[in-house]
């Protein structure tokens, strides 16, 4: 295990989580089976997956002072991370809505509350932590800004970014261009690619869109059938999915992250590390 840190940059919500038979139509009014009060947002959920990997993990983010910080830094520490680099933002804290069906699929929605305060400047306070980093991880429910100074800023040390492209948007090709890895699941690859994510056997040439885009290393995410693994060093292999019977999918996808930085720390070679990632998040 190298000595060095996983730095992770990102968001940290509260999810309310509401259990139903069916996602409700327009206008319709449906009955939810259970509720549930969870610590989340992709920042801190890749940030415990890394930490519970083995990895050792600092956290750069924003928290409210709404009262919910304090379940949200707790659950943080009590798992490992270190959350000095998390600062106060007057206000809400993140808050995700999350509606779970019987099957296990989700709908998600997030108010960024403080994740939305994250500035630059606060990236900037962080240099030395993310200059001196092994790997750092980095997702879109903050500010693209903050991803923007993050990645300058570990690019001139030469520490890899890991970046999980959520909530989608257009990126820069210039940005994507210093990215080392980029892990969007289907609807984000379809969305960034302009095109439907076709089946695995057909594979090969959509990942070589990304590659030409500028993207260096890509995992993409295919829930139950894996993820496909396509490197700049011309690696381009399926990682078979695990046979698992989903509960909820909620952050199984910032667990794969999570797991990702941490086998890449401990020296695996692309094809283990995605292994181990699909496995993870597949648990």
């Amino acid at each position: 295990m190298s000595n060095k840190e996983i730095v992770v940059v990102g968001s940290l919500n509260l999810d309310l989580v509401a259990t139903v038979p069916r996602n409700p139509a327009p206008g319709e009014t449906i009955s939810g089976t259970s509720f549930q009060r969870f610590t989340g947002g992709k920042g801190a959920n890749q940030a415990v997956a890394a930490a519970q990997s083995g990895g050792s993990v600092a956290m750069i983010g924003r928290h409210g002072t709404d009262g919910f910080e304090v379940e949200l830094l707790h659950a943080l520490r009590s798992r490992g991370v270190d959350v000095s680099g998390i600062t106060p933002a007057n206000g809400s804290s993140g808050i995700a809505m999350i509606l779970v069906t019987e099957s296990g699929q989700n709908s998600i929605v997030v108010i960024p509350g403080s994740n939305g305060r994250l500035s630059a400047e606060n990236i900037r306070q962080g240099h030395q932590r993310i200059a001196s980093a092994g790997i750092v991880l980095a997702q879109l429910e903050t500010p693209l800004d903050c991803l923007e100074e993050t990645l300058r800023i570990a690019c001139a040390a030469g520490v890899p970014v890991i970046v999980d492209p959520a909530p989608v948007q257009s990126l820069d090709p210039a940005l994507v261009r210093q990215i080392s890895w980029l892990t969007p699941n289907e609807t984000e690859a379809a969305f960034l690619c302009g095109a439907p994510v076709p089946p695995v056997e057909e594979m090969r040439p959509f990942a070589e869109r990304f590659l030409a885009m500028g993207v260096r290393n890509l995992l993409l995410k295919l829930g139950e059938r894996g993820a496909y693994l396509a490197t700049e060093d011309g690696l381009r292999e399926h990682i078979p999915g695990h046979a698992v019977k989903m509960v909820d999918s909620t952050g199984a996808g910032d667990a794969l992250n999570g797991a990702l930085a941490t086998a890449l720390m401990e020296g695996c070679d692309p094809v283990e590390a995605a292994r181990f990632s699909v496995a993870a998040a597949a648990i």
